[in-house]
């Protein structure tokens, strides 16, 4: 195996622009490895942590792991920023449900994407004067919900007979 090389702390800024534009150009793995090497150097770098959510949720339709997102959304500083970026992680989750497509994708794009608007709101109500970023998304997931016609699942109740 190879031993990963350390970057030094001042190419952080010109690291986190490099992430910035592999995203921009979808390329989110790239932009998902400078991250973890800026966070090696700077454990809570925010820019750094809000970048590599952004990225690993720009790899949902491939799969890429929820559960890391969800980890690092974790160490963002800020309750507003913590809300409203585990709303990014249900949201684009729930997108990429959708897109994939398949028997029940559907009904569990909805439930995701209800999460999302349910972190948004969370984020609203301590949202910073001036910032309605948490509105503008809440909005995009009931469109998505409305345009797609998504429903929550309808679960069946049986009820067991006792003799």
């Amino acid at each position: 195996m190879f031993q990963l090389k350390p970057i030094t702390k001042e190419s952080i800024p010109r690291a986190l622009e490099k992430a910035e534009r592999y995203r921009l150009l979808n390329e989110p793995s790239e932009a998902e490895s400078i991250c973890e090497d800026i966070l090696k150097v700077e454990p809570e770098n925010q820019k750094a942590l809000i970048t590599l959510v952004l990225a690993l949720t720009d790899q949902f339709q491939s799969g890429a792991g929820i559960l890391h997102a969800q980890e690092v959304t974790q160490r963002i500083q800020g309750d507003y920023q913590k809300a409203y970026y585990s709303g990014i992680i249900c949201e684009r989750r729930g997108k990429a449900l959708l897109d994939a497509g398949g028997p029940g994708s559907g009904y569990a794009a909805y439930d995701w994407l209800r999460d999302g608007m349910d972190w948004y709101e969370k984020a609203e109500k301590i949202r910073p004067a001036g910032n309605d970023d948490s509105i503008l998304r809440w909005n995009t997931c009931a469109r998505t919900i409305m345009q797609n016609r998504l429903e929550p699942r309808i679960e069946e109740r049986t009820e067991l007979q006792l003799e």
